[in-house]
């Protein structure tokens, strides 16, 4: 299992085999069932997770209790809720399984002292949180610049084992639309291609 994570960090970075098994012996492993949560609101958050197999979401209520997912995360991707994680303020996210998944959680503190030690580790969470940083803004831009079908292809070509292993309605939260909405532009879609 820890191979995984040893594959994921060496696209990366490149890293002596004495520090890589020290990293990865600092990760514990979290199986999660579907429906489960990982973090809930008002929580403090200290940890970031890693997704060795299955499907999350990350998201929040509205004050009307409508869901709004923010990230999806399937195998070799972070998750957690990265603005209570660095700030230190209280979550405001709900990071759900939806499917039976199994993740690798490592704590801040642990991550600083991994810092501290080995700066190559640094490197590798900056590479990785400014990778997320420009796909955020991405969609930002796309929401703001592109049609609603526009956007739908683009999350089909940019997360493709995503769009076949969520439902629907969950895909259409993500865009910012109704189901039927994106059932509308699917068939469209179908009529064109």
């Amino acid at each position: 299992m820890y191979d995984q994570l040893k594959q994921h960090v060496a696209k990366v970075i490149t890293i002596p085999d004495e520090e890589m098994s020290e990293f990865v012996g600092l990760f514990t492993e979290v199986p999660i069932k579907k429906k489960n949560f990982l973090i809930c609101p008002h929580q403090r958050v200290v940890t970031e997770y890693y997704v060795l197999k299955g499907c999350l979401k990350a998201y929040y209520l509205d004050d009307s209790g409508e869901e709004h997912i923010i990230q999806f995360a399937v195998e070799d991707w972070w998750i957690s809720d990265f603005e209570a994680f660095f700030s230190g303020q209280l979550s405001k996210l709900y990071v759900e399984a939806i499917e039976d998944s199994v993740t690798l959680a490592i704590d801040k503190e642990v991550l600083e002292t991994v810092y501290a030690r080995i700066p190559k580790f640094e490197r590798f969470f900056r590479i990785k949180t400014t990778a997320a940083y420009v796909s955020a803004r991405k969609r930002i831009l796309a929401t703001l610049e592109k049609s609603v079908s526009q956007r739908y292809l683009d999350f089909c070509v940019a997360y493709p084992d995503i769009e076949k292993r969520v439902a629907n309605y969950q895909i259409a939260n993500y865009l910012g639309i109704q189901p039927e909405s994106l059932s509308r532009i699917r068939k469209q879609l179908e009529l064109t291609s």
